[in-house]
């Protein structure tokens, strides 16, 4: 049997590389890591999302990648309240929340949001 130990990274098929880079180091404090070849990655701790262009995704990618496909969720350090304020000043409308959600650790309160590609992310802070 395979242990899993964590998620290394995940991939977002963006319309927009630049945007996309923007939004998540503005909302959600990113850093940007560009490589030589001009990949594009962004990273948050043990965090990764590496973002591939719709136009010109890499030959291994997901069978059918497509910009506002994905749904994830990331843990945040609270208050709720705090969370939600940042994201109205960063002007994110919020799609819903705070909700009570059942999350890998157990109950949480969470709220939910669209990036410039439509793409659902939520946040949540375990009670």
């Amino acid at each position: 049997m395979i242990r899993l130990a964590r998620l290394d990274h995940f991939v977002l098929t963006v319309t927009s590389v630049e945007e996309a880079a923007r939004f998540y180091a503005r909302v959600l404090g990113f850093d940007v890591d560009r490589t030589k070849e001009g990949r594009v990655s962004l990273r948050s701790g043990d965090l990764r999302i590496n973002l591939h262009d719709e136009d010109h995704a890499p030959p291994r990618r997901a069978a059918l990648p497509h910009p506002g496909a994905a749904d994830f969720c990331y843990e945040v350090e609270g208050p709720m309240e705090a969370v939600i304020d940042h994201l109205c000043d960063c002007g994110v409308a919020l799609e819903q929340g705070p909700v009570t959600r059942n999350g890998s650790k157990g109950e949480m309160i969470s709220v939910y949001f669209r990036d410039p590609d439509r793409n659902l992310v939520e946040l949540s802070v375990y009670r």
